[in-house]
């Protein structure tokens, strides 16, 4: 069986996706939903997924709860609610007391969007991910390369609670770039509580042309920096989209992955994912 630890969905009708502009993105300006999903998982060998959040506004994780209720395919969720707010442990209680609320995994904020490098060190925020430990979530960081030495500095200082470094902290593949982002994966690797996603890796490549080949460096950076056993598979869809499908995903990270041993390809595709998350 294989887990896909990272997916999106949205309802325009619902609500926006702010994050959404620019021609570049705009094929993504349109709904998304599990039944659209569901097909395109099944086909690749995927049966079980983490819904992750995608908007810093409450209304989305109860509705996110309700859909991994009503659909077999999503075993997991990751919401959002504001770390700092200072009745943090009773919004996460309140939380898992809705409807799908036993789906609710982990909590994620778009770090990647606040304009203070070192966001996750404030008073407040500590404060808040120490209630996220302690309600027995985890924590999915989602930011950018100049973000990962805080990202260490956080996990050092919560050694109770296991951070999951989202899309490996967004590499610049299309570069070709590898420092300073290696070493400050390493150095967050090194602390014992934190996995990480390979997941959102093709958009992070050119779009138009990617190879495995522009791909590799960085996922062997991230093998040998965290080891199979603390690594996940994620697609990342349909963000993905933008690059490539599903299936071409899946595909990708088994090519990249193909000389690892059974046990290993079993950490990455499904162990790893089901223990950090408890599905």
């Amino acid at each position: 069986m294989t887990v896909d630890a990272h997916h999106h969905v949205w309802d325009l009708s619902v609500r926006d996706q702010d994050w959404i502009k620019g021609p570049e993105l705009q094929p993504l300006r349109r709904n998304f939903g599990l039944a659209d999903l569901d097909p395109e998982a099944r086909a690749a060998g995927v049966d079980r997924t983490v819904l992750v959040q995608t908007v810093t506004v409450a209304g989305e994780t109860p509705e996110l709860l309700a859909l991994a209720a009503g659909h077999g395919l999503v075993a997991g969720v990751v919401g959002w609610t504001d770390l700092t707010r200072p009745d943090i442990a009773d919004a996460l209680s309140r939380l898992r007391e809705l409807p799908g609320g036993s789906f609710l995994k982990g909590i994620r904020h778009q770090v990647q969007d606040e304009p203070d490098p070192w966001w996750l060190l404030r008073k407040d925020v500590q404060r808040g991910l120490a209630a996220v430990a302690t309600a027995g979530l985890v924590y999915d960081l989602v930011v950018l390369p100049h973000q990962l030495p805080a990202c260490a500095e956080a996990a050092a200082l919560l050694p109770q609670l296991t951070f999951v470094l989202d899309h490996l902290g967004k590499p610049p593949i299309a570069t070709g770039e590898r420092e300073p982002w290696a070493s400050a994966l390493r150095a967050l690797a090194a602390l014992p509580n934190t996995v990480a996603k390979l997941s959102g890796l093709v958009t992070e490549a050119d779009h138009a042309s990617w190879t495995t080949a522009d791909l590799r460096p960085y996922t062997d950076t991230a093998l040998e920096a965290f080891g199979p056993d603390r690594l996940m598979f994620g697609s990342d869809w349909p963000v993905c989209t933008l690059a490539a499908t599903y299936t071409e995903v899946r595909t990708a990270m088994s090519e990249l992955t193909a000389d690892l041993g059974d046990a290993d390809r079993h950490a990455l595709f499904e162990g790893t994912a089901a223990a950090v998350y408890g599905l």
